[in-house]
């Protein structure tokens, strides 16, 4: 364990040279590895003068779209960050076995697979379903912007800075040792000394406000801005799923905000909130964190069952069977998910009553999961399926989804709980449905919406052999790790004495590598399709030729995202409209009001970041000036009036004759 002073200096606190991993090879490497590739980076952008092009085109942009994939970039980037962690995890099982150690010391193992899981739950499946929400539902909803478009670049930041101060604890100091949901008392100050666990509260705490607002943001949008005609019966699935989502998010992220804002005040001002002492309860920290957490669960699924249903319903070019069955079983794992939470601790003496009503509370939010189920496969019976790539991934979804499904309501009976909780099945589980729902959920919407963004296809032939080799590894990853928690090997687990197990390890190393090579395949797959460009020029509409209003926009779309704000008439509108003849206008355009970007939202996320570190090696001086110039950067932002412009009526008449012709002769 990393030793910090005691006695903090003045201006730097805890932080000195000792802060610097010199001790760790891997960490080393590492970082010369991100400066090199950093400032190789950093050099190509200057020389190409591209910095100026940024930060007044995307840094500073409150435009919802570009908003909505500068976030999906920040997942993509952070997926690469915290799979590598799972494959040093991997191969550190695979190889510490009898007298081997492996090549990770325990403490470095434990921040590892800490480090794993916050990133790949906060600031991978976040971003990126935050991202998509972005961009689609005000395209869905027939909306120009969402309802506070600053408010949105401000989120973007925010969650940004979050995943700033996770990096940084790379090079500076050391990451939480704890797991990533940091129970105390492991997370508490006596075992947990040093900077660790203070990186990880001040990263979710600043992140989790950005996604705090988006939430809000999100809902103002949906239920204020959509179209006339478009009445709530009326929205797409996605947008429905969207809705519940940010409801989900504005009830559940205040409950880890105050719960991580406790565990702070514990360890910097020696309160007694999770402490077995002066009146503590380490027991309602696990109640708390999980009154959040299993939401979360739901946070992340329910926008992917969102994006199944308009996949579906493209690809068997059919109307999604069971519109109104769907947005019920929706808004009832919305409130069921509430239900739930104390399933994660059966094992922790809560009682058999209680017990008994969480395991009957999880198995009853099965039922309206499966009702959608069949209402996909009702939709693919007798639909003319097109196999295209969102395709293969929604199926593929379908059959891993339900499996993890399964084994779910096997770990919802409590005496089988018991026996598997603390081992590698109920990790096993906990993949099968993050990667096989959520992961798999989101890169069939990538792969479905890319050309509405971009205005031309992911390259197939990379995008097949990226889905063939995550959806092979996968399996090949996880079966064997389902079989290791039958045969009792507990998780958290960096060295194992029994040599028999071996074998198991190294198929799931197979698996993570294949994983990988389908990583790799999808960032080819980028590449090649950037390369390419193929424009969808003499080309009948979209590619996809979507069911929803999003498909009646050019591809990308325009700023303002409508010229005319459209009349809704049918829950599939963009169908609606080409089946009576929807002729898209060409003349009488008016000046469309539009905000301007801004910089402050990046300022003051920037500024909170500053301020967390600070507070994390206990630089007051510098916490305390970077706190006033946040404040004084928020109030400057209130009173600066002049944000706003205006396309004029010429200009939106030029772009809509050149997106017309983008959009297609069908129209």
């Amino acid at each position: 364990m990393q030793a910090y002073p005691t006695e903090t200096d003045p201006i730097f606190g805890r932080l000195s040279w000792e802060a610097i991993p010199f001790h760790e090879p891997i960490l080393l490497a590492t970082f010369a590895a991100v400066v090199i590739g950093g400032g190789a980076l950093l050099a190509a952008l200057t020389y190409f003068r591209v910095w100026g092009h940024l930060w007044k085109n995307w840094f500073t942009s409150i435009d919802h779209k570009k908003i909505g994939i500068m976030y999906m970039i920040l997942g993509l980037i952070m997926l690469l960050r915290g799979f590598a962690d799972a494959l040093m995890m991997r191969a550190q099982q695979a190889i510490a076995f009898g007298d081997s150690a492996g090549f990770l010391p325990p403490h470095h193992y434990d921040q590892v697979f800490t480090a794993h899981g916050v990133i790949m739950i906060f600031f991978v499946a976040m971003p990126l379903v935050t991202g998509l929400m972005n961009y689609v539902v005000p395209l869905q909803i027939g909306a120009r912007d969402v309802a506070f478009p600053f408010l949105n670049n401000f989120s973007f930041w925010m969650t940004t800075m979050g995943a700033v101060l996770v990096m940084a604890s790379l090079f500076v100091g050391e990451f939480a040792r704890t797991g990533w949901l940091a129970y105390p008392p492991l997370s508490g100050i006596l075992a947990s000394p040093d900077v660790g666990v203070d990186y990880y509260i001040w990263s979710l705490q600043i992140a989790g406000v950005g996604t705090l607002l988006s939430g809000v943001n999100l809902i103002v949008t949906i239920i204020k801005m959509r179209a006339p005609g478009m009445e709530m019966m009326k929205m797409p699935v996605f947008t429905w799923t969207a809705l519940c989502t940010n409801i989900l998010i504005v009830a559940a992220f205040p409950v880890l905000t105050a719960v991580l804002g406790m565990l702070s005040m514990d360890r910097l001002l020696g309160t007694h909130f999770f402490t077995n002492e002066m009146g503590g309860n380490a027991m309602m920290y696990v109640n708390l964190i999980w009154i959040w957490g299993h939401p979360e669960v739901y946070i992340l699924i329910l926008p992917c069952f969102g994006i199944f249903s308009e996949v579906v319903s493209t690809f068997c070019s059919k109307r999604l069977f069971g519109y109104t069955s769907m947005v019920y079983a929706t808004c009832v794992i919305m409130i069921l998910s509430y239900l739930v939470w104390l399933h994660h601790f059966f094992t922790m003496g809560s009682g058999a009553s209680v017990n008994s009503f969480f395991g009957i509370t999880t198995m009853i939010i099965s039922i309206p999961t499966g009702a959608k189920l069949f209402n996909w496969l009702f939709t693919m019976y007798r639909g003319r399926i097109r196999f295209e790539l969102p395709m293969m991934w929604t199926i593929a979804f379908m059959v891993t989804f339900t499996i993890g499904g399964m084994t779910g309501v096997m770990l919802a009976i409590p005496p089988a709980d018991f026996v598997l909780h603390n081992s590698l099945f109920l990790i096993a589980h906990f993949h099968n449905v993050i990667i096989g729902g959520v992961l798999f959920g989101l890169f069939a919407g990538i792969n479905y919406w890319f050309p509405k963004a971009f205005g031309f296809k992911l390259d197939d032939f990379w995008g097949k052999v990226s889905f063939w080799c995550w959806v092979i590894g996968f399996y090949i990853a996880w079966m064997p790790v389902y079989a290791l928690g039958f045969m009792g090997v507990t998780r958290r687990l960096s060295h194992i004495e029994d040599a028999s197990m071996q074998p198991y390890f190294v198929v799931a190393f197979i698996g993570v590598l294949l994983i990988a090579a389908g990583i790799g395949a999808m960032l080819m797959q980028f590449v090649v399709s950037f390369m390419r460009r193929k424009k969808l020029r003499d080309v009948t509409g979209d590619p996809w030729d979507g069911r929803t209003l999003e498909w009646a926009t050019s591809s990308p779309p325009p700023d303002y995202n409508f010229a005319f704000t459209p009349v809704v008439h049918d829950n599939d509108t963009w169908a609606d409209m080409k089946k009576n003849g929807y002729a898209r206008p060409l003349k009488d355009f008016v000046a469309i009001h539009m905000p301007a970007n801004t910089g402050a939202g990046f300022i003051i996320a920037a500024l909170s970041a500053v301020v967390g570190f600070a507070t994390i090696w206990h630089m007051w001086a510098v916490a305390a000036v970077a706190f006033v110039a946040m404040i004084v950067a928020i109030i400057v932002h209130t009173f600066n009036y002049k944000r706003d412009y205006y396309i004029s009526a010429e200009e939106v008449t030029r772009t809509e004759e050149r997106h017309t012709a983008l959009l297609g002769s069908h129209v």
